[in-house]
């Protein structure tokens, strides 16, 4: 049991300690947090039904775009709201949320809420949103954060390394940047260790340099960075020596990825999966290797073709709708994300379960007759390529339904039989003889954001 290292704000208190206002709001959150991740489903769906009656109560007065689509599902305001009309609410794509721009603000954000600040964000889809969120829903946020430290037992006196900024010029090479602690969402409750900062767009050389001079315990991270991370190691057997656990966010990490790490490095991946503007969506449990949607935080569904709630097993959209902020409601909002809805956890906890993150329907393979599959590969795939040259970087562009162009970055330059090995191996995975086009690059950029994809499609069926 890992020791919480918490910080007094209070003069001659040393303990137990006394945090700030801050500090204290996000204990609060946290207290009530460790209670209900063990209510039974029916008790957590129940209390989201109140916050989800309170949200709408709110979003009928001051925000008069929303009305049509709240009396679409049967609401009438100052009557009780039958939740199984839920389904009736047309979402909010994020074409909605643009066009709509301010008439999606609260006219009346109350005063205990705080100020709202904006936001913005492109996602994974190139279109960027504006997003308001109030003060008080950053404490929630700030509270999710720290119930992840919690549930993967992290040593927060320790150092944190993140690999994720991605402004000009910020956190540079060599050196990169520090902090005395962890960020605000830890510092204002616990006195952590330092917390050192790189570029995301260094190279993986550089990246790896900079990880071993500063011998970090944790890293932050994408999950591209981590891969590219891994393979360096596996060519040139480096090693971080204090490393005890990789955090991923903002990409889909596949299985390959947390495969290779505990065989490379000997350490677990914990992912978790977030938006900018909706938040924390879901953590990965603390005991197996799917995710807990966060549900005292939002409501998220994964629905079929029709806006219904698929059954475990199966795969859809993903909507959510942030309990907490008033500033900008977004109700039934469809992040562009699919999403496998798993059974409940056999860990105890009661929020629900997703399997499977699979990324945006823009990044799935398409077929020459029309089928779609995702394009994930395995720890195996991958092991199959880097066995067949010293691949540092890869991207999969497919151009057409017949033609996948293969973006490299490699250590050497390759020799015929090694395009001949990867074109098999391209067209054995994907199940189809595509036409194999190499194109060699020395870096594969990234988005504004900083994020990456490894498979990307000009495909278009519709």
């Amino acid at each position: 049991m890992i020791e919480l290292p918490y910080s007094s704000a209070t003069d001659g208190i040393a303990w137990p300690a006394l945090p700030d206002a801050q500090g204290a709001g996000i204990l609060s959150i946290l207290f009530q947090l460790d209670q209900t991740q063990w209510w039974p489903e029916a008790r957590l769906r129940a209390a989201q039904h109140r916050q989800c009656e309170a949200l709408l109560d709110h979003a009928w007065r001051t925000v008069p775009f929303l009305r049509p689509r709240l009396e679409k599902a049967g609401y009438r305001h100052g009557e009780p709201f039958d939740i199984g009309n839920w389904a009736s609410l047309p979402p909010l794509t994020r074409a909605d949320v643009a066009e709509a721009g301010d008439a999606l603000l609260s006219t009346a954000l109350p005063a205990s809420h705080g100020a709202a600040g904006e936001i913005f964000t492109s996602g994974s889809t190139g279109r960027p949103l504006r997003a308001i969120r109030s003060q008080l829903w950053e404490l929630f946020w700030r509270a999710f954060t720290n119930r992840d430290h919690i549930w993967h037992r992290r040593d927060l006196t320790g150092k944190l390394a993140v690999i994720r900024e991605s402004g000009e010029g910020k956190a540079p090479w060599p050196d990169g940047s520090e902090t005395p602690r962890w960020g605000s969402s830890s510092g204002a409750l616990f006195d952590t260790g330092p917390c050192v900062s790189l570029n995301i767009r260094t190279s993986t050389e550089q990246q790896m340099d900079w990880l071993v001079r500063q011998d970090p315990d944790y890293l932050l991270t994408h999950p591209t960075v981590l891969q590219g991370l891994l393979a360096h190691s596996l060519e040139k057997g480096t090693r971080i020596s204090r490393l005890k656990q990789v955090e991923t966010l903002s990409e889909i990490l596949r299985p390959a990825t947390r495969a290779l790490c505990a065989e490379v490095w000997g350490i677990p991946v914990v992912d978790m999966y977030t938006t900018r503007e909706a938040g924390y969506l879901a953590l990965q449990c603390p005991e197996h290797e799917h995710y807990h949607v966060q549900r005292e935080g939002l409501l998220l569904e994964v629905v079929g073709a029709d806006y219904k709630t698929v059954k475990p097993g199966e795969t859809g959209r993903v909507l959510v709708t942030p309990l907490h902020n008033f500033a900008m409601p977004l109700l039934r909002y469809e992040i562009g994300d699919y999403a496998e809805l798993g059974e409940p956890c056999p860990c105890g906890r009661g929020l629900p379960v997703l399997k499977r993150i699979l990324g945006r329907e823009q990044n799935m393979l398409v077929l020459p007759g029309g089928e779609r599959r995702w394009p994930m590969l395995s720890s195996a795939d991958i092991r199959r390529m880097l066995d067949i040259a010293p691949i540092r970087q890869y991207q999969f562009l497919q151009k057409s339904t017949e033609t996948i162009e293969l973006r490299l970055v490699v250590a050497r330059p390759l020799t015929e039989s090694d395009e001949t090995a990867l074109r098999d191996f391209v067209r054995d995975r994907f199940g189809h003889p595509f036409e194999v086009e190499f194109r060699y690059l020395d870096d594969i950029p990234r988005g504004r954001t900083g994020k990456y994809q490894d498979f990307l499609s000009e495909v278009r069926t519709s």
